[in-house]
């Protein structure tokens, strides 16, 4: 029988979850994008291969998402939007973690947790992905694949301009509220 259980991180646990993400940071200051990616699948893999309790593998899918943000060449995110997401991914890429991985049942419980943070900061930049892949869809089976194929540049290159635009906007608009303070409970950026 599945058991439900909530828990509560309060401003001071985010402080330290915030800490601990820029201590891996600044020791990975410098890594290429390939290595931080490669890293990341790496541990993706590494918890598929060790029969991970599902709260944990549930979230993969999330991390995974980042991963295509940085690799998906139509998407083309540059600049500090780019940067953001690799921000995110080096926690993940790192190999020594807050709780062992090796504890059976909780070695991943960390990297749960971290990932839900990641995915709250960068909630704009996954919401504006995600409307991207699903308007790329779309149009290739509105226009069929050949027809799709011969004006695609000029119809990504235009919902994508509107996508991280909206996406800047809503991440000004949250840091904005409140005389400067994010809306957003989690801001490790």
């Amino acid at each position: 029988m599945p058991m439900n259980i909530t828990f509560e991180l309060s401003d001071k646990d985010l402080k330290y979850f915030k800490r601990i993400m820029n201590e891996v940071r600044e020791k990975s200051a410098g890594i290429e994008e390939a290595q931080l990616i490669n890293g990341v699948r790496a541990l993706i893999e590494e918890i598929r291969g060790a029969s991970a309790a599902g709260f944990v593998v549930q979230r993969l899918e999330k991390l995974e998402r980042m991963v295509k943000m940085l690799e998906d060449k139509e998407w083309d995110m540059e600049g500090k939007d780019r940067s953001r997401v690799a921000d995110g991914l080096v926690y993940f890429a790192e190999g020594e973690d807050l709780i062992p991985d090796r504890i059976p049942g909780l070695g991943y419980l960390d990297d749960a947790i971290m990932i839900e943070l990641v995915v709250q900061d960068l909630k704009h930049e996954i919401e504006a992905y995600d409307d991207f892949c699903k308007y790329r869809l779309s149009k290739e089976k509105l226009l069929g694949r050949k027809d799709a194929m011969a004006s695609r540049e000029k119809w990504l290159s235009a919902r994508r301009g509107q996508l991280h635009s909206r996406m800047r906007r809503r991440r000004r608009r949250d840091r904005g509220s409140r005389g400067g303070r994010s809306r957003s409970p989690v801001q490790l950026f």
